[in-house]
């Protein structure tokens, strides 16, 4: 082969390791790499189907709950007017009635009723899974154990990945990383406002662990402009989403 081919031949070979590396990065900036994670599924009392992932051991739902009957098959108050969310009674609502709503919320009388809002062999996750979920991504013990915004980037890990489930702010990217898939499902206030901004911008979780000062149910709080997870506890009344673990 003479030189002339030889300069030719290698300028091509490099204009096509130029378009593969710049195709690479652009596939990276898009679509987060989301590593393979042990799944499967779960039905509820309803007939409900949600995904499952086993994170640091434990088996979790990928999905926000949305039964509407306990575990006894006892029905759950529908609690989307006003009124009815106002009651101390145990209620679901579905967020501003939207049907894209990503579950149900519910009041914290739900949670914590003995029928068992979590289905058969499952139970709504408490203060430790949750600390458990987060130092499977990063969190140190100490930090998990703190009140308000704690740790660094365990919110990305556990959010839906790219823009599927979160309004995207500047360069922050979920990468959903654990296969936990949190989607942004807002809540509903005492008063039965619903929270603003709502879908795409926040979640909130319930846990079923009591502050024992305060006597109020720990919950988890991820927003779209942060990258960490906020934990602290809330009055009764409010309308979160919940996650459960098997047993």
């Amino acid at each position: 082969m003479n030189s002339k081919h030889k300069i030719v031949n290698w300028f091509f070979i490099s204009i096509l390791a130029l378009v593969v590396l710049t195709f690479n990065a652009c596939q990276d900036d898009d679509e987060p790499v989301v590593p393979v994670n042990e799944t499967g599924t779960m039905t509820d009392i309803d007939g409900n189907v949600y995904k499952t992932v086993k994170i640091n051991g434990k088996w979790w739902m990928a999905e926000n709950l949305k039964v509407k009957t306990f575990r006894d098959g006892t029905s759950i108050l529908d609690g989307q007017t006003d009124n009815n969310w106002k009651d101390t009674l145990s209620a679901y609502c579905l967020y501003n009635n939207l049907g894209t709503a990503p579950g149900l919320l519910y009041n914290s009388f739900a949670v914590l009723n003995s029928k068992g809002l979590a289905p058969q062999g499952w139970h709504i996750a408490t203060d430790e899974d949750w600390k458990n979920l987060e130092q499977s991504q990063g969190m140190s013990d100490a930090t998990a154990n703190l009140f308000g915004w704690r740790g660094s980037d365990e919110a990305q890990k556990l959010k839906i990945e790219g823009s599927k489930g979160w309004v995207r702010y500047l360069d922050l990217w979920p990468s959903n990383e654990s296969g936990f898939l949190a989607s942004a499902g807002s809540c509903r206030l005492p008063n039965g406002t619903f929270g603003d901004p709502g879908l795409r911008h926040t979640g909130f979780w319930w846990t079923s662990s009591i502050e024992i000062n305060s006597n109020e149910l720990f919950y988890r709080y991820m927003d779209y402009k942060k990258t960490n997870i906020l934990r602290s506890h809330i009055e009764n009344g409010y309308g979160l989403s919940v996650r459960c673990v098997k047993d």
